[in-house]
This record gives C-alpha cells, sequence and structure tokens, in this order.
C-alpha cells in the first residue's frame, strides 16, 4: 500500500499541491498535518507511521516536508527501513526501493554522521577550552564547603535527626546530605 504524507506550516498554506502529488502517485491514504515542522507535534506523520506495515511505501512531496532535521529524517528513514517499509520523495527522485535511492540514504547518513561528530568534536574543544580558563562544567553545588562541613559534623552526631539537618537545608536532598557525610567519613580515614 502506497502512504502520503503532506504537512504545511501555518493556516494560511493549502495542503492541495501536494495532496494532489500524493494521488498521482498512487497513494491509497494520505495523512496531513499544519503545524511548523521544527516546534510542535505532528499528529498527522504520528498517525501515518503507525498505520503502515510491512511491504508498504511511504511517500512525500518534498524531503523538507518529512524532518525537522538531517538527523530527524535519517532516523525516520531508518525506522521505516527496519520494518520493511519504503520510502520516496516525489520531487528529489528520492526511491529506498531501488538500489540507487538506497545509496542517496546511505550518503544522509554519512552526512548525519559526520555532522554529530563535528558538533562532539568542538563541543570538546570548547570544553577544553573553558577549563583551561579555569571554568567547571556541571550543575553548581548547593552548598559552599562550609556548610558542606557543618552537615558532616550534624550526621556525625547521632543525637541529631536527619529530619532536623534536611530543615536546616531545605534545597538540599536526603540522598545529597547522605553522600557528603558519607565523603567526609572517607576523606577522614
Amino acid at each position: 500500500m502506497r502512504i502520503g504524507y503532506a504537512r504545511v506550516s501555518t493556516l494560511e498554506q493549502h495542503l492541495d499541491l501536494q495532496i494532489d502529488a500524493l494521488e498521482t502517485a498512487g497513494c491509497e491514504k494520505i495523512f496531513t498535518d499544519t503545524t511548523s515542522g521544527a516546534g510542535s507535534e505532528r499528529f498527522g506523520l504520528s498517525q501515518a507511521l503507525s498505520f503502515m506495515r510491512e511491504g508498504d511505501v511511504f511517500i512525500v512531496w518534498k524531503l523538507d516536508r518529512l524532518g525537522r532535521s538531517l538527523r530527524d529524517l535519517i532516523d525516520i528513514i531508518s525506522a521505516l527501513r527496519q520494518r520493511g517499509i519504503g520510502f520516496r520523495v516525489l520531487q528529489e527522485s528520492i526511491d529506498t526501493t531501488t538500489p540507487a535511492g538506497e545509496l542517496i540514504f546511505h550518503i544522509f547518513g554519512a552526512l548525519a554522521e559526520f555532522e554529530r561528530a563535528l558538533i562532539r568534536q568542538r563541543t570538546q574543544a570548547g570544553l577544553q577550552a573553558a577549563r583551561a580558563r579555569g571554568r567547571k562544567g556541571g550543575r553548581p553545588k548547593k552548598l559552599n564547603p562550609k556548610q558542606e562541613e557543618q552537615v558532616a559534623k550534624m550526621l556525625a552526631d547521632t543525637s541529631i535527626p536527619i529530619e532536623d539537618i534536611e530543615a536546616l537545608f531545605p534545597k538540599v536532598s536526603r540522598t545529597t546530605l547522605y553522600r557528603i557525610g558519607k565523603r567526609a567519613t572517607q576523606e577522614s580515614r
């Protein structure tokens, strides 16, 4: 079965052109969305993906109607492929049910992987540069060293209930308080 998907970003735009092209391509069922591809939920796409079965062919008018990004496109197409569903794009003449279309898909996958590697590399370089300037990453500590020392002493005094310590430090979880006590005990050995 051929399943179509059409999407426009705003209510002022019309789906007619895409729907006509999908019907001409032989789509027996067409799902639609009128929403921005970037930020919102695409219910029509979700319905189309859950409706399709092995052996079906998923058809879109243009590639940009389907994915929010190259990575998103690759993920959707990979999921289709794993389920035994073919994929066609009418305007770009991509058809993963043919050897040439499969090659294009692999090229897209390689580009997406390359993009992820570059992002990872830039992130690592940024973190190293920040560390060289004395910055540390991660979540800021809720307690300063003096407060941590106070918590450790209070935990060591078994006459003080944990609830009283929690009341003094309301923004700190019980788990964190115990972790501070454990660390202080290990450092004193």
